[in-house]
């Protein structure tokens, strides 16, 4: 299979999105235009990859997940099952910039990532946490609880997040 969706463009063929060959993608995965998936990266199933999304190389994200447009992942990120990120989210590796050693973010299965929301390298967003839009995390997301702010600060738990949406979805 040509990982490269290749298009004519005035009788000359250009690259709409970029995946390694080594990259090993599941069954039912979407990639949007202009995305970039990096060498080693392993995506489940049922996965939606955004416009403009860079996945940068040995990041591994899980089953029906799904990424909107304009999102970074760094290298050795590590993305849970039926997990939601935003559009804009940003993603760090690199806690002293330019250090030469990295470590990634983990975001644990059932977790929201908020649009324009910042993850310091290192933090884990636990299991069914939520992170609010524009939120800057800088210490770890216990689970089942939504941060909010900058500095990201527990504000309720997911239970209370589940409420409020199903009333928001009644209006």
């Amino acid at each position: 299979m040509d990982r490269r969706n290749k298009k004519k463009s005035f009788g000359r063929p250009s690259v709409t999105r970029y995946v390694s060959n080594t990259a090993k993608i599941g069954k039912n995965v979407k990639i949007w235009h202009f995305a970039y998936v990096g060498d080693e990266t392993r995506i489940g199933d049922n996965v939606m990859i955004g416009s403009l999304t860079h996945i940068d190389y040995k990041v591994s994200i899980g089953e029906n997940t799904r990424i909107e447009g304009s999102v970074y992942i760094p290298p050795l990120t590590i993305i849970g099952k039926n997990v939601f990120i935003g559009p804009g989210a940003t993603f760090t590796n690199d806690p002293y910039p330019m250090s030469p050693k990295m470590v990634g973010v983990v975001v644990e299965d059932g977790a929201i990532v908020g649009g324009g929301a910042i993850i310091k390298a290192g933090i884990i967003v636990g299991r069914n946490a939520v992170v609010a839009m524009g939120a800057v995390v800088t210490r770890d997301v216990p689970v089942s609880t939504v941060v909010v702010g900058s500095p990201a600060r527990a504000r309720y738990s997911r239970e209370e997040y589940d409420r409020k949406q199903n009333e928001w979805n009644l209006m």
